[in-house]
């Protein structure tokens, strides 16, 4: 699911969140084009940052400031067995996403920053207690993977998978056995727990903070977000977008539909967006993180 990481030269990084896990990323300065708010791009489930950073250096060039980073329990933020690993998919946006931001904000000196969150990476806003540092929010593939928003026939691939093979891998092995169900990365057994209960009851983050209205900053998010998906995504369909954006009620909101033949492209689906062959699509998100979708 990776490509290899450019040789573009970026800064290797560490962040050490509130509850003192350390995370790790890359932080590319801006070197080129109209200067814009920094970027943090937030990583999809099962997807290491290396996957980004030839995008990030395309963005960079573009102006911005930008940070990718690993969540806990993935790629370069995995200490030790990932059997061992006791992350939850709510810790990446509590704590995780939390921490990033801050990091970037301090480092670039910048009050605000653009969220740029991949599939999941777009989703968690709310569960951010400093979510108003952030001026826009740009989710690529952002959707609440909820199973009834889905095509048929993807829909029973997605249930099997997340509610009864990765659960019984992880009950064998100790952790999420993912990537043999084509899922990415092998993942924490409690991230891919919840990943499968959220996506079952639909509404994603809100899952994690029911009963716990001091940790839910759904209905305070007031940031402007922009959903681009992709008509031959199976995952992000108009009905899970709109799931997601529901959750939000005082947020402008907008969405993008993208035809894959419109930027002469035979697919995009749910992560192709950032692959070097899929450049074409580059300068749509730059578009949107300006606030020009």
């Amino acid at each position: 699911m990776t490509d290899p990481a450019p040789s573009a030269a970026n800064e290797r990084i560490e962040i050490t969140c509130a509850d003192g896990v350390r995370l790790h990323g890359h932080f590319l300065p801006a070197n080129g084009g109209t200067p814009g708010l920094p970027v943090l791009l937030s990583p999809a489930t099962g997807v290491r940052q290396h996957f980004y950073l030839r995008f990030a250096t395309w963005l960079a060039a573009q102006g911005h400031d930008v940070l990718v980073f690993d969540y806990r329990g993935v790629g370069l933020s995995l200490h030790g067995p990932l059997k061992d690993c006791r992350a939850t998919l709510a810790e990446w946006g509590q704590q995780d996403q939390v921490a990033a931001l801050e990091w970037l904000a301090q480092r670039t000196g910048s009050e605000q920053v653009l969220l740029l969150g991949h599939s999941a990476g777009g989703q968690m806003i709310g569960l951010l207690p400093n979510h108003r540092r952030v001026a826009r929010v740009v989710g690529v593939s952002a959707s609440t993977g909820w199973f009834r928003g889905m095509r048929l026939g993807f829909r029973l691939k997605a249930r099997l998978g997340l509610r009864c093979l990765v659960p019984l891998g992880a009950w064998v092995k100790g952790y999420a056995p993912t990537s043999a169900v084509g899922l990415g990365e092998n993942l924490p057994a409690g991230v891919a727990r919840q990943w499968g209960q959220w996506c079952a009851a639909g509404g994603y983050a809100t899952n994690a903070i029911r009963h716990q209205p001091e940790r839910d900053f759904h209905a305070d998010v007031r940031t402007p977000i922009t959903v681009l998906h992709a008509t031959d995504d199976d995952i992000a369909t108009p009905t899970t977008v709109a799931d997601l954006l529901r959750t939000f009620p005082a947020a402008p909101k907008q969405t993008v539909a993208i035809h894959p033949a419109a930027h002469g492209l035979k697919q995009i689906g749910h992560i192709d967006w950032f692959r070097a062959s899929h450049q074409a699509l580059w300068p749509t998100i730059a578009a949107a993180l300006r606030g020009q979708a």
